[in-house]
């Protein structure tokens, strides 16, 4: 079964430096959007160059930020600074919590990433912090996990019982994942167009997908996407 949650749903803002949509309830309250599973934000972030998000705080929340394009300037108060360009993965875990900014540094070039909110297993974990990159060669053509509970195969680690695919397609490329019984998938379009379940999907399009005991994502021209395995 796959429930869509198309592109044109979604809530916007549009800050002028900050063009924001929001998968799920985010600034603007949405009742029947709350999350999916400890799925609780995708927010579709464009940051103009040379702004960003100034010093701000966190509490029990896993946060992954995903860079689809330009570059983001990460620093926090556990000492953490660092770029993330197209290819990493960053979580960080607010726990008890912590004050982070996120910058475009950028003097001509927006950076356009997703930012994702997780809800951790407990409340009040150490916050924590770390950042992995994923090659284009070992996204391509298949789904790559990138994050998950054990940090299996390289991925960064969650606190909570997910794992996320990141992928890259070409028209005619399929790939597939396969789900635990009783385990439910997000679908993200992060930027193109492919086919599940026989449903064609397109950029900035979600999709719910349950009881199925495999996911397989055909690309219908140049894609990028996020799966989401979720308990």
């Amino acid at each position: 079964m796959i429930r869509i949650r198309r592109s044109e749903d979604r809530g916007r803002a549009d800050h002028g430096w900050l063009d924001t949509r929001h998968t799920f309830s985010f600034a603007d309250y949405d009742p029947l959007h709350m999350g999916y599973g400890a799925l609780r934000v995708i927010n579709d972030d464009r940051v103009a160059a040379g702004y960003g998000f100034p010093t701000h705080t966190h509490r029990d929340m896993e946060i992954v930020s995903y860079v689809v394009a330009g570059a983001l300037e990460h620093r926090d108060s556990l000492g953490n600074g660092s770029v993330i360009r197209p290819g990493d993965v960053q979580r960080m875990s607010a726990g008890r919590g912590v004050a982070h900014s996120e910058f475009n540094p950028s003097k001509d070039e927006p950076t356009r990433f997703l930012q994702i909110w997780i809800v951790p297993e407990r409340a009040g974990l150490d916050p924590g912090y770390e950042q992995k990159r994923f090659a284009e060669n070992e996204r391509r053509g298949q789904l790559r996990v990138v994050a998950s509970r054990d940090g299996r195969d390289g991925s960064v680690t969650v606190h909570q019982d997910v794992a996320i695919h990141a992928g890259l397609l070409d028209a005619g490329e399929r790939a597939q994942v396969e789900i635990a019984p009783g385990r439910r998938v997000w679908v993200q379009v992060v930027r193109g167009e492919v086919e599940v379940l026989g449903e064609r999907l397109r950029e900035g399009d979600g999709a719910a997908v349950e009881n199925e005991r495999r996911i397989a994502v055909e690309g219908l021209a140049d894609a990028e996407i996020l799966v989401f395995d979720l308990a």
